[in-house]
């Protein structure tokens, strides 16, 4: 009996009088082991998929945002030097500035929201629920990454006391809870999540020279034996920087202002400025199949919201030319609106989890085409919010009930016609 057998970790099984060791372990039990109990008798239908798992493949899905958004970040850093500018330039020193950007930003998502879980579980006297695997990976691939930790904490607070406890814990959430925590950095603090500076990591935008901290030059001694590119701190700022990215480009100048900065090819693989999981298009799509094919995720919302973005985007074309100061922005063509922002990262990750969601079939459809409909409409008529998707979702959380409602309510007033007219 070794430790990769199972009998071997039942035996270190705390007592259930103790709750918060037994609900940990539980936790941590059914994490790597599926539960081995099931239900007896010839009536049920017995699977491996269990919600610790079904959220682990959205976890997998986001693996390769994690990897191209880290690689991005130090990208970014060096177009503001004007070094190492091209994309497989100084690899090394990129995702160094990236992992040390990002990882603070996942330990503390994850140590604040998975706290407030087990001093929940702990009260409540139950097992630790795991619905907080997802939100603890979602919540730092849409903030920026020079995002202040201590603003972080207060966001997860507020959202994972406010948007989850509040209603009963996992799976009775009204709202998604990642979204809330950006809602209350974006109301609380918006401008350490809008401009040019929060895009951009170790750079001191007051001073507008590089900010490298001991955790990144204790690798130059290595880069140097390799006769790599190492890190020289005190580097200041291109004159021409911007770190404007497409969505506020668009917005003054349309789509030809946002081309004479990046390129479709770099908004598609992800070099451009952003929150660190929406810069790349094609990390997203890899994550859309795999939740495709695992059928972890909805289709149909996928499929509705992207059509409720490609008829609202017509339609602002067709008009655009003739609302003034809208025009530019309005006349992007729709489909490149799918290259800029959080458009697909929503659609992907966060329109399709299936707590806040609409659960009836044609409720999804409604649901779907709805954000794709607010959504467009907030990111081109809101000149004080470039992005939509955020404040699109939350409100379609709130309608999920009442949309899911009226079409079982209809369902059944169909049963009822059919069989009254039978009889």
């Amino acid at each position: 009996m070794g430790p990769f057998d199972v009998e071997f970790w039942k035996k270190l099984q705390p007592p259930k009088e103790k709750q918060f060791l037994h609900g940990l372990y539980d936790g941590l039990f059914t994490l790597f082991f599926k539960p081995n109990e099931v239900t007896h008798g010839g009536t049920h239908i017995k699977g491996p998929m269990d919600l610790k798992r079904l959220m682990i493949h959205v976890v997998l899905a986001l693996t390769l945002c994690y990897v191209l958004g880290a690689y991005n970040i130090g990208h970014q850093h060096f177009l503001a030097l004007g070094e190492h500018t091209g994309i497989f330039d100084a690899l090394h020193l990129k995702l160094v500035i990236g992992l040390v950007s990002l990882l603070p930003i996942f330990i503390v998502s994850n140590l604040v929201g998975l706290a407030i879980e087990f001093y929940f579980a702990a009260k409540k006297g139950h097992a630790i629920e795991e619905g907080y695997l997802v939100t603890g990976a979602l919540i730092p691939l849409i903030m920026p990454p020079d995002i202040p930790l201590w603003m972080l904490t207060l966001s997860i607070i507020f959202a994972v006391f406010l948007g989850k406890e509040a209603f009963g814990g996992t799976g009775m959430n009204v709202i998604n809870i990642a979204l809330l925590a950006r809602a209350f950095i974006f109301f609380a603090y918006p401008t350490e999540i809008s401009g040019d500076a929060p895009w951009v990591a170790a750079i001191d935008f007051e001073n507008g020279l590089t900010d490298y901290s001991f955790i990144h030059t204790m690798f130059n001694g290595f880069f140097s034996w390799m006769d790599w590119s190492v890190f020289v701190g005190g580097q200041p700022l291109l004159e021409s920087f911007t770190g404007a990215t497409p969505l506020v480009l668009a917005r003054t100048g349309g789509w030809e202002a946002v081309t004479e900065v990046y390129s479709p090819a770099a908004m598609f693989i992800g070099g451009i400025p952003g929150c660190i999981g929406e810069t790349s298009k094609l990390a997203i799509l890899v994550g859309i199949g795999i939740l495709l094919v695992t059928r972890v995720a909805s289709w149909r919302i996928m499929f509705s919201m992207a059509l409720g973005v490609i008829l609202t985007g017509m339609l602002f074309n067709a008009i655009g030319a003739n609302m003034g100061s809208y025009s530019a922005y309005m006349s992007v063509p729709w489909y490149n609106h799918f290259l800029m922002g959080g458009l697909l990262f929503a659609l992907a990750f966060m329109a399709t989890d299936p707590v806040t969601a609409c659960g009836t079939n044609t409720g999804k459809w409604i649901y779907g085409f709805l954000i794709g409909f607010f959504g467009m409409v907030i990111r081109v008529m809101n000149p004080a919010y470039a992005e939509g998707w955020m404040l699109a979702i939350l409100l379609m959380n709130v309608f999920a009930p009442t949309i899911d409602f009226y079409v079982v309510d209809a369902n059944i007033s169909r049963r009822l016609k059919r069989v009254k007219a039978k009889v």
